[in-house]
């Protein structure tokens, strides 16, 4: 019940310089009292306004100190959730914080489920749907893109754009709607006209919506990249390469990768999530049989490969039957060794790369890894740098709402075009303006709530 006052551990739990405890609801500024007492021993008298105030935490029962404290005030609603809320920031021991918990606990709050704190500050009215959601995605950022476009999703930015379309669908709505009610001052043909033009143009923003959730997605997510070949091109010096340490065992010795290593680096703003793979080639030994398995698998699997050939020696089959095997994947030919004199040249392999980019790098040196790092960017992004920065952190949920209301928008448009009655029409209207709505949260139901706030972290 949103009438508890809830309470939990809002830090990670391990050693470290503080950990908060985090108190919120209408009896907030009771629970507190009952564990807080100022360098006098008397009780704190938390004021109307913010306050900061220094004291020690204490067993409600025993009155025995667990450990001095900064208690941070914020009555409603100028909190994080619209609520009373208060921060107990002790230690950051783990004992520490869960015997503070304990406390609180003891003194009359309730633990909070995961993400209760943003699931109030939601139904409190301090943000709407697609910015709560932002807030994980803004904990979770793996680079600096990902975290700039989860903070402007979590300002309102994406929802200022749905609320846009909505007043516009409305408006449409509402001219439809006139013209069924009183056909006497409207003309059905012109109102028809009205439907497709601006049906047509939402469908083109919902569209440009719908990119920048595939861009949102490989901010979130990181882009699986397999790193293939045959045994000793140097797959595994690339992936340290990259890493810029040495995460992967590199030997003369073919075969010495026998199963997939995982590795998230962040690339010019995009992560990665590289894997290396065995080498891919016929043999009798059973265990790198199964490493050579797993990677065809990988290939399959990942959204760009990384296809690397010796430059140094002459091509075989296996490397002619790699290249046709990734034929028609996301894919960039790193031709490696670029440190030792070449024994073929591109125009052999050209046929099977269908215009797809050929690096040259040398995995040892470290030289040409900004050419390889710029064709893995133009492969996942198309170049488009500026749609990254400015991408919405659409989440799957988010894109489904919105290819439902695009699905809805051109049925409408379509039963405009061929002269179908205005009410069908507007009934098509109506489910695109419901969808829009669900994406920021409008009339969601508490299953839906439940559902999203439950994969929040504990304290958030």
């Amino acid at each position: 019940m949103q009438s508890d006052t809830i309470a939990a551990i809002s830090t990670a739990l391990g050693e470290a310089g503080i950990g908060v405890v985090r108190v919120s609801g209408a009896q907030a500024r009771d629970v507190v009292d009952r564990v807080f007492r100022l360098p006098s021993g008397r009780h704190a008298r938390l004021p109307e306004h913010r306050g900061l105030f220094y004291g020690t935490v204490i067993d409600p029962f025993e009155e025995r100190p667990i450990d001095e404290c900064i208690l941070l005030w914020m009555p409603g609603p100028r909190s994080y959730t619209a609520e009373d809320v208060t921060e107990l920031q002790v230690h950051g021991g783990i004992r520490v914080v869960e015997a503070v918990l304990e406390a609180v606990l003891q003194a009359g709050a309730r633990l909070a489920e995961p993400g209760e704190f943003t699931k109030r500050a939601f139904l409190n009215g301090r943000m709407d749907l697609s910015q709560a959601e932002a807030v994980m995605d803004l904990i979770r950022a793996k680079t600096d893109l990902a975290r700039r476009s989860a903070w402007a999703q979590m300002q309102g930015r994406f929802s200022e754009v749905v609320r846009g379309l909505r007043r516009r669908l409305l408006e449409l709505q509402a001219h439809v709607e006139v013209t069924l009610d009183y056909p006497e001052h409207d003309v059905e043909a012109v109102a028809a006209e009205r439907v497709v033009a601006v049906g047509q143009s939402l469908v083109a923003e919902i569209d440009r919506l719908l990119e920048d959730a595939r861009v949102g997605q490989i901010l979130r997510e990181g882009v699986v990249t397999t790193i293939a070949g045959r045994p000793n091109v140097g797959k595994s010096s690339l992936l340290n390469a990259l890493l810029r340490r040495e995460r992967a065992i590199v030997t003369d010795i073919p075969g010495t990768t026998r199963d997939v290593i995982e590795e998230y680096v962040n690339l010019r703003g995009i992560p990665f999530r590289l894997v290396d793979t065995a080498g891919i080639r016929e043999t009798e030994d059973v265990v790198e049989r199964i490493g050579v398995e797993r990677s065809r698998e990988m290939v399959v699997q990942s959204e760009l490969v990384l296809l690397v050939l010796n430059g140094s020696e002459a091509l075989t089959e296996e490397d002619i039957r790699l290249l046709a095997e990734t034929r028609g994947r996301p894919r960039v030919v790193v031709v490696n060794k670029s440190d030792l004199p070449s024994a073929w040249e591109d125009a052999e392999i050209r046929a099977w790369t269908d215009g797809d980019p050929v690096v040259h790098v040398s995995a040892k040196s470290a030289s040409g890894l900004g050419g390889l790092e710029e064709e893995m960017e133009r492969a996942v992004l198309g170049g488009e740098v500026r749609t990254a920065e400015a991408a919405y952190m659409t989440n799957a949920r988010q894109a489904d709402l919105l290819r439902r209301a695009r699905r809805d928008l051109e049925e409408a448009v379509h039963a405009a075009s061929v002269g179908a009655t205005l009410d069908v029409v507007a009934v098509q209207l109506q489910a695109a303006y419901g969808s829009l709505g669900l994406v920021i949260g409008e009339e969601a139901g508490e299953d839906l709530l439940d559902a999203i706030f439950s994969q929040f972290c504990l304290g958030k």
